[in-house]
């Protein structure tokens, strides 16, 4: 009964499809145990050459294969020389070589098998409890909407409130979230420009727990999710269109207007997300905004936020714990020399994490 409940909504059911066809749509090398040899066979018209740990297809309608498994010194190898008659095609030679730094035990393989499934397991469950709780809460957004609308059309606390519990909700379960520099942070009615290193989709969660009421830019199609994309707008989430020059302009206009009237904005000067975990070059944008309305930049540091849930890779949610470092608020007016000092306070500790 309850996943009748839960899959009547539509905005659900779109998100577990999403899931389950990330779970079980990639083709992943499996690890093989129970086996110490190479064997090969014919599936589908591909010869396939299997060891105990590595998987090889070789795309040859026809084709003869001399598969050798040996180990030196710890490390396992598997070198592969087929060579390719085909009538009526060019024959060529083709050799592959796979080889792993260290030894690996079946019994490894299964486990690190376990831990992405795991990690799947949780990546389904994290989008089951961000979605059902954005259904319920979004609710009080829509009741509160024309209240905020007249008594504070620009900072909306109470949807940040809102927001701020959603984001709680999801992420307690899955990780937990350790605060530094608390004290550093402006008091809740001082505008500011917040930048932030990027590494991650939850990213946007982790910020939301601090309670402040600042503006975050995204890209327009995210607008259109349901329930997500209408609670952004209540939120007053600013809309930019990704390589178009005017809406850049427009997206930085709209940012200095608001400081003005008292909101917060808040940027990733990398402009998108670190697959590595290296700090990226920043961009000025938000350094601009900041040097000509006089606002002070906050910079934070977002330490594990990759490695719970890697920039590609938000099927899945590691275990792990994150670390929010809240660094003293610089001020000045010339772009560069605050673009260099934020970058390198968010570098010394990034790289200390």
């Amino acid at each position: 009964m309850p996943w009748k409940l839960l899959l009547s909504f539509p905005f659900l059911r779109f998100i577990i499809i999403i899931v389950v066809s990330v779970s079980v749509g990639r083709s992943e090398a499996r690890f093989l145990a129970g086996s110490s040899s190479t064997f090969l066979k014919s599936y589908r018209g591909r010869t396939i050459c299997t060891h105990p740990i590595l998987r090889i297809w070789v795309n040859a309608p026809q084709c003869s294969l001399q598969g050798i498994s040996k180990k030196q010194e710890n490390v396992s190898w598997l070198s592969v020389s087929p060579k390719l008659h085909v009538q009526n095609k060019f024959p060529r030679d083709v050799v592959v070589r796979c080889e792993l730094t260290a030894a690996v035990s079946a019994g490894d393989g299964y486990l690190l098998s376990e831990l992405k499934v795991e990690s799947k397991v949780r990546g389904a469950c994290f989008y089951v409890v961000t979605a059902f709780s954005a259904i319920f809460l979004f609710v009080l957004m829509l009741v509160g909407h024309p209240s905020v609308l007249l008594f504070d059309r620009y900072r909306r606390k109470f949807h940040h409130f809102v927001a701020k519990v959603w984001a709680t909700l999801t992420v307690a379960p899955f990780f937990k979230i350790e605060f530094e520099g608390l004290e550093n942070l402006p008091p809740p009615d001082t505008p500011a420009v917040y930048i932030s290193n990027h590494q991650s989709f939850l990213d946007i969660y982790t910020l939301l727990t601090l309670g402040r009421s600042f503006k975050f830019i995204s890209k327009t199609g995210i607008f259109l999710f349901p329930v997500i994309g209408w609670a952004m707008f209540f939120l007053g989430v600013i809309p930019l269109k990704r390589m178009d020059s005017r809406s850049q302009l427009d997206c930085l206009k709209r940012c200095m207007d608001l400081i003005k009237k008292g909101a917060s904005v808040f940027f990733f000067p990398e402009g998108t997300r670190s697959k590595d975990g290296k700090l990226e070059t920043f961009k000025k944008g938000a350094f601009s905004v900041a040097a000509k309305t006089n606002a002070p930049v906050v910079p934070v540091t977002l330490i594990g936020t990759g490695q719970i849930m890697p920039a590609g890779k938000e099927g899945i949610v590691n275990a792990g714990s994150v670390k929010v470092v809240i660094h003293k608020p610089i001020v000045g007016k010339d772009p560069d020399l605050l673009c260099q000092e934020a970058r390198k306070t968010v570098a010394s500790v990034l790289t200390q994490g």
